[in-house]
C-alpha cells in the first residue's frame, strides 16, 4: 500500500511516509523535504505558486490549465457516488498524468460503481468513495487499481478517512469485516469487535456499512474481498437472496445475521441464536412460558432458540401475517394483552430504539417474570417497567457479545476475548 500523508493543519510533515499532499489552503508555502514522490494541492491557486525545482504531482482539480509538473485532475462530489458510466467518462478526458476521483459514498450500489469504474478505466487512477460506507475504499488500493491512497496526520481532510499510521499498519491486505442495516447510528459493534480483533492480534478492521438497501452487496462483499458482514434490522430475511448457502441453524431460524465469505462463497449463519442463549444462560428455558414481541428475523431467532429448548411459545406482533408466519412456521400461538402471565418475555422489536408502543401491555409484570430487551445501550419504557416492578432482566449486552464472539470464530477461527468486547461496550 502506497500512502500519501494528508495534513489538515500546517504541522511538520511526518517522518517515513510514502508521499505527502500539501494542500495550499492550509500551507502557505511547500515545506522543506518535500520530494518527487508528493503532491500539491492548489485548491484554487494558480500554478505559477509553485516552484520550478518542483518535482512532484500537482493536482489542479477540475479546471483544464497546464502546470509545469505532472498533473493530476481531480474530481469530488460530496452529495453523491456517480454512476460507473459517469465516472468513466469524467475521469477519460484529459491530458493529466493522473485522474482522480472522490465521491460521496451511502450504499452498496455506490461502492459497486466506484468498484466498476475502476475495472474499465484505462489510465492511471485514485477513485475514492468519502463518508464511513466509503472506508473500505481506502484499504483496498491494489483492488481498485489505485495509484496510491489517502491517510492523514493531525486532523482528517475527508470525511471517512483512517490516519496514515492506521493505513501503513493495516495495508492492502488486512482483513475487513463489518456490518449492515439500516440506520446503524446506534450499533456498538464496531468497538466491540474492534477490541477483540486487537487483543487477537489480528490485521483486520470492522467497518460499518450502512445501506438503505442490499442492491449488489454481494458484488461488494466478493469484488473488496470483504471476510464477512452481521447483518441486523430489517436485512436479516432479505439478505438470504443473495446468499449461496445456508446453515441449518439459519435456514431453522429463517433468518441470517452473519455472513461469512470464503473466496467468494458466501454463507449464512444465524449467531442471534448464540447470543440468546448466552442472555438468557441463567434462565431455565425448558417447560418456561415466553412471549416473543415482534416479528422480524431477530424474533424468528429467538422462536427457534426457545422451541428447540422446549419452551411454550407465543407471539405478539404489529405485523399480523408475518406474526401467522411465525406461528406457521414454530408451531406457537398467536398472542394479544397482558403480559404478566409469562415466565420469559422477550422485546424483539426496534421499539426503544424508535418511537412506538409494544404489541402486548407490559405495564402488569411481575417479580417472577424474566424480561429480556434485545434493544441495548439505553433504558426503555419495558427495561423501566421490569425495574420498577422488581422483575429479573437479561441483559442485551449479553446478546450482542454472546452473537458477536460467535460471529468472530466463524471469520476467523479463533475465540473471541468476551470480557474485553464487553469492556469495550460498557
Amino acid at each position: 500500500m502506497k500512502v500519501c500523508t494528508t495534513y489538515g493543519s500546517a504541522i511538520p510533515l511526518k517522518k517515513g511516509a510514502d508521499m505527502h499532499e500539501i494542500r495550499l489552503d492550509v500551507f502557505d508555502k511547500i515545506p522543506e523535504g518535500v520530494g518527487e514522490e508528493s503532491l500539491v494541492t492548489l485548491c484554487g491557486k494558480d500554478p505559477s505558486v509553485v516552484p520550478d525545482s518542483f518535482k512532484g504531482l500537482v493536482d489542479v482539480g477540475e479546471r483544464d490549465i497546464s502546470t509545469r509538473q505532472r498533473k493530476i485532475k481531480s474530481f469530488h462530489n460530496f452529495e453523491r457516488t456517480p454512476s460507473a458510466d459517469e465516472i468513466v467518462s469524467m475521469l477519460s478526458e484529459g491530458d493529466q498524468y493522473i485522474s482522480k476521483g472522490a465521491f460521496k459514498a451511502s450504499s452498496f450500489n455506490d461502492l459497486y460503481s466506484l468498484l466498476e469504474a475502476s475495472k474499465r478505466l484505462d489510465r492511471r487512477h485514485v477513485l475514492l468513495c468519502m463518508g464511513e460506507i466509503g472506508m473500505v475504499t481506502r484499504l483496498r488500493q491494489k483492488v481498485l487499481h489505485n495509484e496510491f491512497t489517502f491517510g492523514y496526520e493531525g486532523a482528517s481532510t475527508a470525511p471517512g478517512q483512517f490516519s496514515a499510521n492506521e493505513m501503513m499498519e493495516l495495508g492492502d491486505d488486512c482483513q475487513i469485516v463489518g456490518i449492515t442495516g439500516h440506520p446503524l447510528g446506534h450499533t456498538l459493534s464496531p468497538p466491540m469487535q474492534n477490541a477483540a480483533i486487537k487483543k487477537a492480534g489480528i490485521n483486520g478492521r470492522y467497518l460499518v456499512f450502512d445501506s438503505p438497501d442490499l442492491e449488489h452487496m454481494k458484488d461488494v462483499i466478493t469484488g473488496y474481498n470483504i471476510r464477512g458482514l452481521n447483518v441486523t434490522i430489517p436485512y436479516k430475511q432479505d439478505v438470504m437472496e443473495q446468499l449461496d448457502s445456508i446453515s441449518k441453524e439459519a435456514e431453522g431460524a429463517g433468518a441470517v445475521n452473519t455472513i461469512v465469505n470464503d473466496d467468494g462463497k458466501l454463507t449464512g449463519y444465524n449467531t442471534d441464536i448464540k447470543g440468546i442463549e448466552y442472555a438468557l444462560r441463567n434462565t431455565d428455558l425448558k417447560q418456561s412460558k415466553s412471549l416473543i414481541m415482534g416479528s422480524g428475523g431477530a424474533a424468528r431467532a429467538a422462536a427457534y432458540t426457545l422451541t428447540q429448548a422446549g419452551s411454550d411459545v407465543s407471539i405478539a406482533g404489529r405485523n399480523q401475517s408475518t406474526v401467522d408466519d411465525l406461528c406457521k412456521r414454530f408451531g406457537i400461538q398467536s398472542f394479544k394483552g397482558d403480559a404478566s402471565s409469562f415466565d420469559i418475555v422477550i422485546n424483539c422489536t426496534p421499539i426503544g430504539l424508535v418511537e412506538g408502543e409494544y404489541p402486548a401491555d407490559i405495564t402488569g409484570l411481575k417479580d417472577n417474570q424474566t424480561i429480556f430487551d434485545m434493544v441495548y445501550g439505553r433504558t426503555t419504557t419495558l427495561l423501566e417497567s421490569a425495574k420498577k416492578n422488581g422483575c429479573r432482566i437479561a441483559d442485551g449486552k449479553d446478546m450482542l457479545i454472546g452473537q458477536g464472539a460467535q460471529s468472530f470464530k466463524l471469520w476467523f477461527d479463533k475465540e473471541a476475548d468476551m470480557e474485553i468486547m464487553r469492556g469495550a461496550i460498557e
